[in-house]
């Protein structure tokens, strides 16, 4: 005889929440230490200023915090051209060490159409125009993650 075939699962929600609902449980962060909110906060602030200044366009900051592992913010601006893109990550690496950060990490600076500036809690993504809507972080991360 036979043994009986499992019961399909009629868990509501979408597959990527049943996904994550049956997948691993996250590990809690050992590799860093959460980062008070003020500081917190103060980075953020530092960020937003510092592209504000430097004539970004779109500055989004999205929460993470609970919803991914590798950061609690995401801040998302555009620049117009590679020059400005360039300029704005150097500027603002100089500010975040200005602010205290010791080390903050900067990918595709050398005149791409994204740079990713990693400053610990909070991660950067400067975008051309065209980049950011192929990759639509903010739909990707943004208030719809949890529907």
């Amino acid at each position: 005889m036979k043994p009986p075939l499992p019961v399909a699962d009629k868990t509501p929600g979408t597959p990527r929440k049943k996904t994550i609902i049956a997948g691993p449980k996250p590990v809690p962060r050992t590799r860093r230490a959460v980062a008070e909110p003020t500081m917190l906060e103060k980075l953020q602030s530092v960020i937003v200023r510092s592209l504000d200044d430097d004539k970004a366009e779109n500055v989004v900051t999205l929460d993470l915090a609970g919803k991914a592992m590798f950061c609690d913010r995401m801040v998302i601006a555009t620049g117009l051209a590679d020059r400005q893109i360039a300029a704005m990550a150097e500027h603002l690496s100089e500010k975040l060490h200005q602010a205290g950060l010791p080390r903050v990490q900067v990918e595709g600076k050398g005149g791409s159409d994204w740079v990713l500036i990693d400053a610990g809690d909070i991660v950067v993504h400067l975008f051309k125009p065209e980049a950011r809507s192929m990759y639509a972080l903010e739909k990707m991360w943004g208030a719809d993650l949890d529907d």
